[in-house]
C-alpha cells in the first residue's frame, strides 16, 4: 500500500494516545495529562477546518485537543478536572471590539437609567435622584446624572431645562445621554457658561431651542465644550482617584464575564489602574487597550507599535478619533437631511478633512492601528479618504484600519472599505435595544445601517462593538438583534441586513480577534489557541430567535480557568 512503518503506526495509534504524545512533546517531563477535559457538549468551534466537536482538552491555558469524547477522555489523568456539559452548547469566548469600560461611573455616580437592559423610567425619578445628590453637594458644585436614554422615558416627552431646575437651581446640573454626544443642562449651568438664546451654534455642535427660540437645555457634540471650566467640580486626592479607577475596573470585569465576554477592547481609561487590577488577580477578561492621545503620543515617542504587551493586556488600535456625531442621539453626519426635521439638518461633522488627514498619517506612519469613530456616510467617506491618502504616502501591508460604528454605508463605501482592508466594529445590541430611535431615520436609511449582511457578503470581516455605555454590552442580545433585526418593541427595521446565527457568532468571536490582529491567538476553539470559551444553557441555533438574548450563561472560562459560573 506504500505506507511507511511510521505511517502505519500513525493510522493504528488511537487519537488520544497521539494527543498524549503531543502533549509530552510540548510540556516535556511534566505530566502529559490535560488540565481540563470537557465532554458531552455541542461545541461550535468557529474554526472552518473543524466547525463542530463534542469534547476538548486544555492544558496551560490553551486548547490542546479537540474532537470526539472517546478520544479526548484518554487525556484524563489523576490531576485532570472534568466537565460533563450534558449537551449544553459551547462557543469561543465573546469579544467586544468597542467598549468604554469605565466601571467607576457604575459604582460611584448617579445612574438615571439602566446600563444593562431595556428599562423605562420617569422624568420624576430622574429629578428625585438628582435632588437627593444635590442635597449632599455644596452649592455651585456640579451634579451629574449618567445613562440617560431619551427614548426610554415613560413620560413620552423630552427632558428639558425646566425639569432639571426642579432638582436644583443652586447647582450647575447636567444629565448625560448614554450615547455620549448630547447632554441636558439646567438654568444654572447655562448661566455659568453664559449661554443664552442669542448664542450661536459652534462648528460641530448645537445649543438646541424650542419653537419660540428658547433654550431647551439639550446641547450636542462640540457645543458641550462651553461648560468646561465653569462651576466647581468634585475633587479627589490622587489616592482616591486611583482607588475609584481600580475598583471600577474590577467591578466591570465581573460584569463582562457574567455576560460571556472574555476579551474587550478598552476605549482609553487608566492603564496604570488596569495593571494594578491585574496584579491583584481581579482582571477576569483580556484587554486590547486602545490608548488615548497622551498614551499614544508616548508610544510614538518611544517607538512602541500596536501589539506590544501580552495575552492579558495588549496595546491595540488607537482610541476612537471622532469624526462625527451619534447614531442613537441623531447627530451623526449624513449626506441627506434627517427625515422630517425642519430646518433641514444633516448632523454634525466634528473634524476637518485636513486635520483628519494629518492625524491618520501620523498614526499610520508610527505603526499604530488607526481607529476612527465614523457613524454617518459622510464621516466614513472622510475616514476612508484619510486612510487612502496615508497608504499612498506610506504603504503598509495589512494595516487593518478600524472603523468604529461604521453605521450608514453605501455600495461605494463598501468597495473602499474592502480595498483598504478596514475592519468595521459595528453596533451590536442596538437592533434590539434602540428600535425606538430608528423611526428618526426611516426604513430606507435603516436598510443601510448596521449593515452586517452587506459587509459580510462583500468579504469584509465586520466585528462586534457594543459601544457601552451608549449600548448594553450583552453579546447574546447583540446576536439576537443581528439575526432578527427586531427590537424590544416587536418592530423590525432593515430586515435585509439579517445574518445567520453562525455568522453572528463569528462576528462576536473570530472576527473580533481579527480586529485586534489576534486571530492566531484566540477567537476559535482551535488547538494551540487560548482556552477562552463560554458554556450556554441552550443552543442559539435551535431556540426561538427572539429568545437568544435570554439564554443563560452557565460558565465563562478564560485561559482554562472558570471566571464566572451561574
Amino acid at each position: 500500500m506504500g505506507l511507511t512503518a511510521a505511517g502505519v503506526a500513525g493510522v493504528l495509534t488511537p487519537a488520544w494516545l497521539r494527543d498524549a504524545r503531543r502533549l509530552t512533546a510540548l510540556f516535556g517531563a511534566r505530566s502529559p495529562d490535560a488540565d481540563l477535559v470537557v465532554f458531552n457538549a455541542r461545541v461550535y468551534t468557529m474554526d472552518a477546518a473543524a466547525p463542530r466537536a463534542e469534547a476538548f482538552a486544555t492544558k496551560a491555558g490553551r486548547f490542546v485537543a479537540i474532537g470526539g469524547a472517546a478520544d479526548i477522555k484518554g487525556l484524563i489523568g489523576r490531576g485532570t478536572q472534568t466537565f460533563d456539559a450534558k449537551q449544553m452548547t459551547i462557543v469561543p469566548g465573546f469579544t467586544d471590539c468597542h467598549n468604554h469600560a469605565g466601571g467607576a461611573t457604575l459604582l460611584y455616580e448617579v445612574l438615571v437609567g439602566n446600563p444593562f437592559e431595556v428599562e423605562f423610567v420617569t422624568i420624576a425619578s430622574i429629578v428625585d435622584k438628582l435632588r437627593a445628590k444635590a442635597r449632599l453637594t455644596p452649592a455651585g458644585t456640579w451634579v451629574e446624572g449618567f445613562f440617560f436614554d431619551d427614548t426610554k422615558l415613560k413620560d413620552e416627552r423630552p427632558l428639558n431645562v425646566h425639569d432639571l431646575d426642579q432638582a436644583s437651581t443652586a447647582h450647575p446640573l447636567v444629565v448625560h445621554h448614554r450615547g455620549g454626544h448630547t447632554s441636558f443642562y439646567n438654568s444654572k449651568a447655562l448661566e455659568l457658561a453664559r449661554i443664552t438664546g442669542d448664542t450661536p451654534n459652534p462648528p460641530g455642535g448645537t445649543f438646541d431651542r424650542d419653537a419660540s427660540g428658547a433654550l431647551t437645555g439639550r446641547v450636542t457634540d462640540r457645543a458641550r465644550g462651553a461648560f468646561n471650566g465653569v462651576g466647581q467640580r468634585p475633587t479627589f486626592t490622587a489616592g482616591e482617584r486611583a482607588k475609584r479607577e481600580r475598583d471600577g475596573l474590577a467591578y466591570i470585569s465581573k460584569q463582562f464575564v457574567r455576560y460571556g465576554l472574555t476579551s474587550v477592547h478598552h476605549e482609553g481609561g487608566d492603564l496604570s489602574a488596569l495593571q494594578d487590577v491585574r496584579a491583584r488577580g481581579e482582571l477576569l477578561h483580556r484587554v486590547s487597550y486602545e490608548p488615548n492621545a497622551r498614551v499614544m503620543d508616548a508610544m510614538i515617542a518611544g517607538g512602541i507599535k500596536t501589539g506590544f504587551g501580552d495575552e492579558w493586556i495588549k496595546l491595540g488600535a488607537t482610541s476612537e478619533h471622532t469624526v462625527d456625531g451619534s447614531f442613537s442621539e441623531r447627530t451623526m453626519a449624513l449626506s441627506v437631511p434627517y427625515p422630517g426635521v425642519e430646518p433641514p439638518y444633516k448632523g454634525n461633522v466634528t473634524e476637518t478633512q485636513e486635520d483628519l488627514d494629518a492625524w491618520v498619517e501620523r498614526v499610520h506612519r508610527a505603526g499604530i492601528q488607526v481607529n476612527c469613530h465614523a457613524n454617518g456616510d459622510v464621516a466614513i467617506d472622510m475616514f476612508l479618504t484619510a486612510v487612502e491618502r496615508a497608504q499612498r504616502l506610506f504603504p503598509r501591508a495589512d494595516s487593518r484600519p478600524k472603523i468604529t460604528h461604521c453605521t450608514l454605508i453605501n455600495d461605494d463605501l463598501v468597495r473602499r472599505i474592502k480595498a483598504v482592508g478596514a475592519v468595521p466594529a459595528m453596533f451590536t445590541t442596538y437592533a434590539y435595544y434602540n428600535p425606538d430611535k430608528f423611526v428618526y431615520y426611516g426604513e430606507e436609511l435603516m436598510k443601510r445601517c448596521m449593515a452586517y449582511r452587506t459587509l459580510l457578503d462583500a468579504g469584509v470581516p465586520a466585528a462586534a462593538g457594543s459601544d457601552f455605555a451608549p449600548g448594553p454590552f450583552a453579546p447574546l442580545m447583540g446576536i439576537q438583534g443581528m439575526v432578527t433585526r427586531t427590537g424590544w418593541d416587536g418592530k423590525t427595521w432593515g430586515g435585509n441586513q439579517r445574518i445567520t446565527v453562525d455568522e453572528a457568532l463569528r462576528v462576536n468571536t473570530i472576527n473580533g480577534a481579527y480586529a485586534s490582529r489576534e486571530e492566531t491567538l484566540k477567537g476559535s476553539i482551535t488547538e494551540g489557541k487560548l482556552a477562552d470559551f463560554v458554556v450556554l444553557a441552550d443552543d442559539p441555533h435551535t431556540v426561538r430567535s427572539d429568545r437568544i438574548k435570554d439564554i443563560p450563561i452557565v460558565r465563562t472560562v478564560v485561559g482554562g480557568a472558570t471566571v464566572h459560573s451561574a
